[in-house]
């Protein structure tokens, strides 16, 4: 038998139900952006970009004896040689000249993983970056790579022509990570909790009807009816005392 129950929720009292735990709800979410702050500042190094801009030509290429002049509309060379100078410098073979020339110590996997490359539109140009956690190192390396892919296309690409546009410098502030990011990322994660603990519980109290938890809710529901007396929540402690716990606080009374 299938079963067609609904659950109706009151937007207007889930609203209202974050709005009364809003404090909560900001508190938490501080708490989280102020733990991933931290974190971000003593436990993840920081990282630096250095970036050297090449621009790639080819006028003609050979075939045999025969040479052959291209057009970048004939071939829509821009992006095609782009993308195979990008490809030839990440290559094993280029950067593993690389690590020998700078006498770098990484493996070719992990060079690679510090090395990203970017085209800029509508040129035949592009940007290679170099990552590391020393912005010395990273200029280092991105200028060492700049100096030997020129000759390195020279030796796949018949006709090529290569040029250097910037040299890469020492980079004065550091790429990652963003301190003000992940704050705020943290401070979303703690809101963004904190809120669906206060609905899953508001929908619990929903499916059972009505839960009071509070004088003040219980004001909020019933506003024309004065609040004259609260009975306490009397439980026997270990000692055999007696906890009287209210919205407001517990106090221990009692005991042999």
């Amino acid at each position: 038998m299938k079963n067609n129950d609904e659950i109706e929720i009151d937007l207007l009292k889930l609203f209202k139900a974050l709005w009364r735990r809003a404090l909560v709800i900001i508190l938490v979410a501080v708490v989280f952006a102020s733990a991933v702050f931290a974190y971000t500042l003593f436990f993840i190094s920081p990282a630096y970009d250095a970036t050297a801009s090449i621009y790639v030509n080819n006028s003609s290429f050979s075939f045999g004896s025969t040479s052959f002049s291209i057009s970048a509309s004939e071939l829509n060379a821009s992006n095609s040689l782009v993308n195979t100078y990008i490809y030839i410098l990440k290559s094993r073979t280029t950067l593993e000249d690389v690590i020998a020339k700078g006498n770098l110590p990484y493996t070719f996997e992990q060079l690679s993983k510090m090395i990203t490359t970017k085209t800029v539109t509508g040129t035949a140009a592009f940007d290679i970056t170099v990552r590391s956690s020393s912005p010395t190192e990273a200029e280092f390396i991105a200028n060492i790579i700049a100096q030997i892919l020129p000759d390195r296309i020279a030796e796949i690409v018949d006709g090529s022509s290569v040029r250097i546009v910037d040299y890469a410098i020492v980079p004065a502030h550091r790429a990652a990570p963003s301190y003000t990011k992940n704050t705020i990322i943290g401070f979303l994660i703690g809101a963004v909790l904190a809120a669906a603990i206060v609905i899953i519980r508001f929908l619990i109290d929903e499916q059972n009807d009505v839960v009071i938890h509070s004088a003040d809710e219980l004001r909020t529901l019933y506003p024309d009816i004065k609040v004259l007396a609260m009975i306490p929540d009397m439980r026997l402690s270990e000692k055999k005392g007696y906890y009287y716990s209210s919205y407001y606080g517990s106090e221990k009374k009692g005991g042999k």
